[in-house]
């Protein structure tokens, strides 16, 4: 096997999947909200894993913004 091929040699890229992103930071930012619902509700920790719950949070809905704006373009 050579880890080297020519251009002619090479097979042509296969064809980009169509995906929905959007759908998946959705089912992530809904795992996330549903995790800082059971946090509060049972008050099992407050510190380090209130913070990771809410930054998770942030950075899904700025991900969903940014997949909302590309969409556009």
């Amino acid at each position: 096997m050579r880890l080297w091929l020519r251009d002619d040699e090479r097979r042509p890229d296969p064809v980009p999947v169509k995906t929905d992103d959007r759908r998946a930071v959705l089912v992530g930012l809904g795992l996330w909200v549903i995790a800082l619902v059971v946090l509060l509700v049972f008050g099992v920790g407050t510190g380090t894993w209130m913070w990771t719950i809410v930054v998770g949070i942030v950075l899904g809905i700025l991900g969903l913004g940014y997949l909302t704006i590309a969409r556009r373009h």
